[in-house]
């Protein structure tokens, strides 16, 4: 069997899934976001997995309405050059802070931090998560 379907562009699946990871730190619905940009969650859907191509006009209508620059969601997309040697450690880096913050608990955890306005009490919450990162690793 032939298969005609046209894969996505690895760019739009990169973007569609900047989107969702701003929608969902933010914690909008993708219905809320479609109303918002007056189209169906549906289209929403299709855009974050890279199935529809998202336009230009509508990239800054989204990137507005999720409060980045356009640029945030083309950070770390496949293929980019620059520093690419320089760089490689800050890819590995900041893709573990993407999928982190994909994760249901990181998002959890980002959500609830943010709104400890206390620097010191956020500053113990962070020794203490090292702490017990280093507790687990048997140091």
């Amino acid at each position: 069997m032939i298969e005609n379907k046209k894969k996505p562009n690895p760019i739009d699946i990169h973007v569609g899934s900047r989107i969702r990871l701003r929608r969902t730190m933010l914690g909008m619905s993708q219905e809320k976001l479609g109303e918002s940009l007056g189209i169906t969650f549906q289209q929403i859907q299709k855009y974050e997995k890279g199935t529809n191509r998202v336009g230009a006009s509508r990239l800054q209508n989204i990137s507005s309405i999720l409060n980045v620059p356009v640029s945030f969601f083309f950070e770390d997309a496949p293929g980019e050059q620059g520093n690419a040697a320089a760089g490689m450690a800050e890819a590995s880096s900041s893709n573990y802070v993407v999928d982190f913050l994909s994760s249901s608990e990181g998002l959890q955890l980002n959500r609830a931090f943010v709104k400890i306005a206390d620097p010191k009490v956020r500053r113990k919450i962070v020794d203490l998560v090292k702490a017990l990162a280093a507790e687990a690793d048997g140091e």
